[in-house]
């Protein structure tokens, strides 16, 4: 497991350097940056310490250890209103004691898209009838592997992304990354370790000229040239602690504090030319693991006002959750968006646990 560990740490660096020329971007394959899982958008995303399911695919893949059969997972959201889909399934096992794997797939899509390229002809002539339709669907297949390492209590996981992406007949791209999970547990705290893009995630795209000639001449002197072909999404860490609390004999509340790092200059409430530091704190009260309550704050933001004068805004989240032998269905109200005043989503996502049809 140590050699395994420095032949990725000697990757990395490899990588890295081979990059230096290559041009970043900040906000690339962003709907990757959305989350699943109603309970943990509920708690504002503060689960990278905790996350222990199947869906620590996608938050976590070193909490994927905790799990104890076969578990399964959906979740379905409207995004802006309904303009879009965003789908999250995913499945995970146990390999033995020690280890297990999660394979999920998520989808990001705008359907039924007018495509008004051939409205008019060259004699200015308008024909409706070729209007066609397309869609803009963005996709990430996960595979993910975790062990527990050196010690029971520390767990290491690491996830393998394939990442296609397509808009119409227009252009479509392949890319790949890796993320690293780490999660520590002591008594009662825990502690958790994130590093998505580890090695940066590279989108080839490829580009139908013929359709690029169709809008190229649209307006004049611009769309002249073919759009960059090469994306590279920088890394980014997500660094969490917990603690979990018995109240009672029947009540249980898991607090947990996580910082969302990336290196940009952003609008959160900590940031540099080096980077950002945007905080989320997740709460979460149980009654004897049946009904769940959580409620979480986050995205902290520096917003400007129409008179140069700044303040702080931040997004609220409320959730609710009920598990009933294995099924588990969970709410949650939060803006997925994360667009300025935009209307709050209703999320909802189920989790089946095999463990309730064994005998």
């Amino acid at each position: 497991m140590l050699l395994k560990l420095r032949i990725l740490f000697f990757s990395f660096l490899l990588f890295s350097s081979f990059l230096k020329a290559q041009s970043f971007r900040n906000y690339s394959n962003e709907f990757l940056n959305i989350g699943v899982d109603a309970a943990a958008l509920g708690m504002s995303k503060a689960v990278v310490a905790t996350t222990n399911n199947v869906n620590a695919t996608y938050w976590n893949p070193a909490g994927l250890v905790g799990i104890q059969d076969y578990q399964g997972s959906l979740m379905h959201a409207d995004y802006f209103a309904g303009i879009a889909n965003y789908n999250h399934a995913a499945f995970a096992m146990p390999i033995d004691k020690e280890s297990a794997i999660g394979v999920s797939i998520i989808r990001f899509g705008v359907d039924d898209i007018l495509n008004t390229t051939e409205l008019i002809d060259s004699e200015g002539n308008i024909d409706f009838n070729k209007i066609s339709l397309f869609s803009a669907a963005d996709y990430a297949f996960n595979i993910a592997y975790a062990r527990n390492i050196i010690l029971k209590d520390l767990k290491f996981g690491v996830n393998t992304k394939i990442v296609r992406r397509t808009i119409g007949s227009f252009a479509s791209s392949w890319g790949f990354g890796f993320d690293l999970g780490l999660q520590f547990e002591k008594n009662d705290w825990k502690f958790g370790f994130m590093a998505r893009d580890i090695t940066t995630t590279f989108n080839s795209w490829s580009i139908n000229e013929t359709e690029f000639d169709k809008i190229k001449d649209a307006i004049p002197g611009q769309n002249q040239e073919l759009p960059e072909t090469t994306e590279i999404t920088k890394p980014k860490l997500q660094v969490g602690v917990a603690r979990a609390f018995r109240i009672g004999s029947l009540f249980n509340l898991l607090t947990e504090v996580d910082l969302n790092i990336r290196f940009a200059k952003t609008n959160d409430i900590f940031s540099s030319e080096v980077g950002s530091i945007n905080p989320a704190i997740g709460l979460q009260l149980d009654y004897d693991n049946i009904v769940y309550l959580r409620t979480g704050f986050g995205n902290f933001q520096n917003t400007t006002q129409f008179d140069n004068s700044t303040s702080l805004s931040f997004q609220p989240n409320f959730g609710l959750g009920f598990n009933y032998r294995g099924i588990q269905i969970d709410y949650a109200l939060t803006n997925i968006g994360s667009v300025g005043n935009a209307l709050f989503s209703n999320i909802f996502s189920i989790t089946f646990d095999y463990t309730f049809l064994r005998p």
